[in-house]
């Protein structure tokens, strides 16, 4: 059997979307965050949507699933009187081969360890696509339920806000 890393980040994903929905109504929380991220070289915004599976004082592992919408480059087509044509053959192909809009499913785990009614800061781990990325995590208080967050590690960067429910 070949070992096949998108099959495996696709399994993740959906056991982290899993894990988030199958919890939600035993779990008194629910977070969801809104970030501007540059991840893989890649400027754009990510949502996610996670749920603690452990939550005790300060301290909390939240598996979240989410979509990171990015701006890609398509190379090898071009636009003319808005149709889209290959490069290559000068065929026309469809127009979703020249629209610069781009999404990315990813699933992430954090723990994080949050002072009462002060800084909070962790770790975590992000699949998406064929990688898998560790980062650090840090956020504060910005209001009762909202915070300000921010993530920063290999190839990966984030921040935004964080609200819980």
């Amino acid at each position: 059997m070949k070992f096949r890393p998108a099959v495996l980040a696709s399994a993740f994903a959906t056991l982290a979307a899993g894990a988030v929905f199958a919890a939600a109504p035993a779990a008194a929380q629910v977070t969801a965050e809104a970030n501007v991220a540059r991840a893989e070289g890649d400027w754009g915004g990510e949502l996610a949507l996670g749920v603690p599976v452990i939550s005790d004082g300060g301290f909390s592992i939240t598996p979240a699933a989410g979509v990171f919408f990015h701006h890609r480059d398509h190379p090898g087509y071009f636009n003319e009187d808005s149709q889209c044509f290959s490069k290559s053959s000068g065929d026309r192909v469809s127009d979703g081969k020249c629209d610069n809009s781009g999404t990315k499913i990813f699933g992430k785990v954090e723990a994080m360890y949050r002072l009462p009614t002060s800084l909070g800061f962790g770790v975590g781990a992000r699949l998406i696509g064929d990688d898998v990325r560790a980062y650090g995590t840090v956020s504060m208080p910005l209001l009762p339920r909202i915070d300000v967050k921010g993530n920063f590690g290999d190839h990966y960067l984030a921040a935004g806000l964080q609200a819980r429910f």
